[in-house]
């Protein structure tokens, strides 16, 4: 019998909350330890909607990567739409569980499977987190990388690959250059924070999921590349799934089959 306690554990064997920002609330939003799971429902989001499809699914539990909750919540009603999430999840008897910044700091986290699938290698941390520990190659967790293409490549047919691989409609960045692309920084949803690392690293690119206007202004040269903060993290639903998938292979898992994008693009 898989427990509710079982799939947090397979979890946090990865991405341990002690890696998650101070500001963050990775973890369990909903539910109890003890409870015996019957079908795991991974997304990248925690709606209305998806809720309805746990339970259309036999799901009585979520794993999302962006917490349902990030600050307390002073009622629990039906006033927004934390509060309905809350109170139908507790009446369906269905547990939420969220890594956000702890899966983003992690080896093999988001932003190791953003530069898997750009095909980026000697891969380091833009930003690296010794507090959370050492590893045989450095810090144990950090925010963001920097890594090298195989090969260089031109900035428009660079652009033209992220563009494709993560189903880009609208593609921002800055101006392209003629400058080859060959040391790439990013990170995964909001990274612009790491934007002044990037440029110490003197990389070429850095990809992001979003930017600041002003930050367009200050790349110092370095060409920066905005997916989209969905579009940057939409596989992290993949990892969850590859993670929870090699540690509790009896688990009933499923993909949601919304898109819980907020965004929409003319």
């Amino acid at each position: 019998m898989t427990k509710v306690s079982d799939v947090i554990a397979a979890i946090e064997a990865v991405a341990p909350l002690r890696y998650q920002d101070e500001w963050d609330n990775s973890g369990l939003q909903v539910g109890f330890c003890q409870d015996e799971v019957k079908g795991v429902l991974v997304c990248l989001d925690v709606t209305e909607e998806i809720v309805d499809e746990a339970i259309r699914k036999g799901c009585n539990m979520i794993v999302s990567h962006h917490p349902l909750l990030f600050h307390s919540l002073k009622q629990v009603s039906d006033n927004t739409y934390q509060q309905r999430c809350v109170t139908k999840a507790i009446k369906e008897g269905i547990a939420i569980y969220s890594a956000h910044t702890s899966l983003d700091n992690a080896r093999g986290g988001v932003n190791f499977k953003i530069a898997e699938l750009i095909g980026l290698q000697d891969l380091r941390w833009l930003e690296p987190k010794p507090e959370c520990g050492a590893h045989s190659n450095g810090a144990e967790c950090g925010s963001g990388l920097i890594g090298t293409l195989p090969a260089p490549e031109q900035p428009e047919a660079f652009l033209e690959r992220l563009q494709n691989t993560f189903k880009v409609k609208a593609l921002r960045h800055s101006e392209p250059g003629s400058k080859p692309i060959r040391k790439v920084a990013l990170c995964g949803g909001a990274g612009a924070f790491l934007m002044g690392k990037a440029i110490q690293e003197d990389a070429d690119c850095f990809i992001s999921g979003e930017f600041h206007y002003h930050d367009y202004f200050e790349r110092d040269g370095m060409m920066l590349i905005e997916l989209g903060h969905y579009q940057s993290e939409q596989f992290t639903k993949d990892l969850l799934r590859e993670i929870l998938g090699k540690a509790l292979p009896d688990l009933r898992i499923e993909m949601t089959q919304i898109d819980t994008n907020p965004i929409r693009y003319r």
